[in-house]
């Protein structure tokens, strides 16, 4: 059997530069369905590589960023907030967030926030990773940081009510994961790739690959 009979019907090759499902869909309307405080409802008449046609809704916004931050007091430990989740009618567990302010980058952002909602800023922020949430029905990407050398300093914030704030330990992640608190999956992805970026820096700094 040759090489070309193997190959998926869709599969790139050089005469066919990119498979035909990777071509976007052409966006054949666009229609505003509802609006509240904080959300923009918009549907979308899409038409397929295909021919084939779908409508689809989708959650849109003020899109200027957010942020979520990973603050380690030690090398060890992590800082969890819990607060009031509405969508829920409950108190979760998870880890420090928000959107970016006018003017502000990613690594202000998160200081601000963890000083709103943690009480200590950071002398070291940088860039970890960057999630989506329900891709299918929203744009909204959540830039994540890591915080390290912390120091005590709290700004005013906008929540409701006093963030309770826990320290956990980062290699505890299977048993913080049992609990019925604690089910975010941004948080939970976040403090994976987190602990396992940080294993990886021990082993190289100790020698191991």
């Amino acid at each position: 059997m040759s090489s070309s009979d193997t190959q998926p019907t869709n599969a790139a090759t050089p005469e066919n530069n990119a498979p035909t499902y990777l071509q976007k869909p052409q966006i054949l309307a666009r229609e505003s369905v509802a609006k509240s405080r904080l959300f923009h409802v918009e549907s979308l008449d899409l038409r397929f590589s295909n021919d084939e046609e779908r409508t689809f809704e989708r959650l849109t916004g003020v899109d200027r960023g957010a942020v979520m931050i990973v603050a380690m007091p030690d090398p060890e430990h992590v800082l969890l907030i819990r607060e009031y989740a509405a969508g829920f009618e409950d108190y979760v567990l998870t880890l420090p967030k928000g959107l970016v302010d006018p003017g502000e980058d990613f690594v202000t952002a998160a200081n601000r926030e963890l000083m709103e909602e943690c009480g200590f800023g950071a002398h070291r922020i940088e860039p970890l990773v960057e999630l989506s949430l329900a891709p299918n029905y929203m744009r909204h990407r959540m830039q994540v940081l890591i915080a390290t050398d912390l120091y005590p300093k709290r700004l005013p914030g906008d929540e409701p009510e006093p963030l309770i704030v826990e320290t956990h330990a980062l290699e505890e992640l299977p048993m913080l994961m049992m609990r019925e608190d604690f089910h975010e999956a941004r948080a939970i992805a976040a403090l994976y790739i987190a602990r396992d970026k940080l294993r990886a820096e021990r082993q190289e700094e100790s020698g191991f690959i």
